[in-house]
């Protein structure tokens, strides 16, 4: 018995941190695209030097879409995608979705709605690639994908974060799917 609660133990722990590791996925890429932190945003193609708050970057004005949506689709859904670029609407909603799907998901509050927004949108990337470069069916958007759902079903008896003070406020109460 011991060992079986030991066992829980760890794989609860585990769940926590692939939970906060992929909310500081999605917060990093809130903050690239925020100010140009020059992984995918505001990197000089020619010197591979960094101009962080470069006109690209979401501060200065520029879209957090339009790059990916109009260069980087393909596929049967490519022509949707590149229709969405440069969308101020778009590009709201998509730096939202960062933002409260990493602060989600990196401290263990609204957990669930974090997992399902998470997975919906990386399940919505993976649609604007396909089919994948490296793999007929999968590539890293579906990987976490999956890893959202164990750590929907999973997280419940969370160890890591601050889930268990967030169930009790009345908020969570009123709103379960904030849980």
């Amino acid at each position: 018995m011991a060992r079986q609660k030991e066992s829980l133990n760890k794989l609860f722990v585990s769940l926590g941190i692939a939970r906060i590791s992929v909310g500081l996925v999605f917060l990093w890429a809130f903050l690239d695209k925020l100010i140009g932190l020059g992984f995918s945003t505001c990197r000089d193609a020619a010197t591979n030097g960094i101009n962080v708050m470069c006109d690209s970057a979401a501060l200065q004005g520029g879209s957090s879409t339009t790059g990916f949506l109009k260069f980087g689709t393909q596929g049967p859904f490519a022509d949707f995608y590149a229709g969405l670029a440069g969308n101020g609407f778009i590009d709201l909603l998509f730096m939202t979705g960062l933002l409260g799907i990493g602060v989600a998901l990196t401290f263990g509050i609204a957990t669930k709605l974090g997992t399902i927004s998470g997975a919906v949108m990386l399940m919505m990337m993976w649609t604007a690639v396909l089919p994948p470069e490296h793999h007929p069916v999968l590539d890293d958007h579906v990987v976490y994908s999956v890893l959202l759902a164990a750590i929907y079903f999973g997280d419940n008896n969370q160890r890591l974060g601050f889930g268990k003070q967030w169930k009790k406020t009345a908020l969570v109460k009123k709103f379960p799917i904030l849980s």
